[in-house]
């Protein structure tokens, strides 16, 4: 019998709202897409085949995402390379043209806004890519400091553009295709631009897959097109159910589940990610203590040794602990899934610090059955 991926998303991610639609809404529907709301937008949770189908085909061939609800927000001036370095954990001044950096958006006592890829376009031009969830609270946090605009201009264009992801082993050849082989110049983890169907596009060599691939950025009225080209080409659609699945397995962090305002980097275990000498930085005083305590608990990755899935909010017991005592919990699920890839319940969460070492024996309360899992290192999956 199949196994079934139930998708089960942070309070943050779903919402009530009247979604806003994407420019491909209309291509989901067609293609049979489930649609949910989600970061308040309307997108699709998977097609026809199912989540299991649309993991395996960006595992052995490639896979496409509408990432349009992602904000994309552009930075130019003289004075952008400082300002981004008062708000994000980058070295703004050290990224080079055509590069990349992760990072996080952090408050003033060091707690995750959000997590966010910086990509530097430009001399004196940048792209802050952020997560749709948390879109007005960065926008909060950044038009705070935002007071100075005489030599930085900030323009939001995430309705102005298409934001799509192809990933998999066969992704590049894919888009190079596409560019007349310009794609397979660009490096991983940089950015770049090629023409497609006589537009400019922009091709970031990175992903939230653990695999090989591309996030490109089209106009909107060239994204339905593009979408078509890519699916013509043999590229299956996937929606958030895959895409939860995929970045679990790589050991990528995802905001509201992972990370949020009660984290901070050093406890997710991200603290490389984390730069805090820019001297106008906000958080720099909050992150440089972190650094020098060691957190009292630990984000982990495991791996479940005894029959059971584990969901986000189950409690994390020792090894040989009695079941449904919730007030001897020595952690607590973050993310949970079934992993095709793996073919098994993987994981991660907060443990207190000492039973964050590898292969260290956990029991996870699944629906009141304490089920054997083992601390493993993170990532559960990586690509060849």
């Amino acid at each position: 019998m199949a196994t079934r991926i139930a998708l089960v998303i942070g309070v943050k991610g779903l919402n009530s709202k009247k979604s806003k639609e994407t420019s491909l809404h209309a291509i989901h529907v067609a293609s049979g897409g489930r649609m949910v709301p989600f970061g308040g937008w309307d997108m699709p949770l998977q097609y026809l085949d199912g989540i299991i189908a649309e993991v395996n085909a960006v595992r052995n061939a490639s896979g496409i995402f509408d990432v349009s609800h992602m904000g994309r927000i552009e930075f130019e001036g003289s004075g952008a390379e400082k300002f981004l370095s008062s708000i994000i954990s980058a070295n703004v001044p050290a990224l080079k043209i055509g590069r990349s950096k992760y990072n996080f958006i952090c408050n003033a006592t060091g707690g995750i806004i959000d997590d966010a890829m910086l990509y530097r376009t430009g001399e004196q031009h940048y792209l802050l890519v952020i997560n749709a969830a948390n879109f007005d609270a960065d926008m909060n946090w950044i038009n705070t400091h935002y007071y100075d605009q005489s030599d930085v201009n900030m323009r939001v264009v995430t309705d102005d553009t298409v934001m799509i992801a192809i990933q998999g082993p066969k992704a590049v050849e894919t888009v190079d295709s596409l560019t007349h082989g310009k794609a397979s110049k660009i490096r991983r983890f940089r950015i770049g631009s090629a023409e497609f169907n006589g537009v400019t596009v922009t091709l970031a060599r990175t992903g939230y897959t653990g695999e090989d691939g591309f996030e490109i950025i089209v106009p909107s009225y060239k994204g339905a097109e593009l979408w078509s080209k890519l699916r013509e080409s043999g590229s299956v659609e996937a929606g958030l159910g895959a895409r939860d699945v995929l970045r679990l397995e790589a050991g990528l962090p995802l905001h509201g589940n992972d990370l949020s305002t009660d984290t901070n980097p050093f406890e997710a275990g991200l603290g490389r990610f984390a730069y805090f000498e820019a001297p106008n930085y906000i958080p720099g005083y909050a992150l440089r203590h972190l650094s020098a305590t060691k957190p009292s608990r630990k984000l982990v990755g495991f791996k479940m040794i005894g029959r059971g899935i584990p969901r986000r909010g189950l409690n994390i017991f020792a090894d040989g602990a009695k079941p449904a005592d919730e007030s001897k919990s020595v952690g607590i699920v973050t993310s949970g899934t079934y992993s095709p890839t793996v073919d098994g319940g993987i994981g991660m969460g907060y443990v207190d610090q000492i039973y964050s070492v590898i292969a260290t024996k956990l029991m996870i309360d699944v629906r009141g059955r304490l089920v054997e899992a083992q601390v493993v290192d993170m990532p559960f999956y990586k690509s060849t």
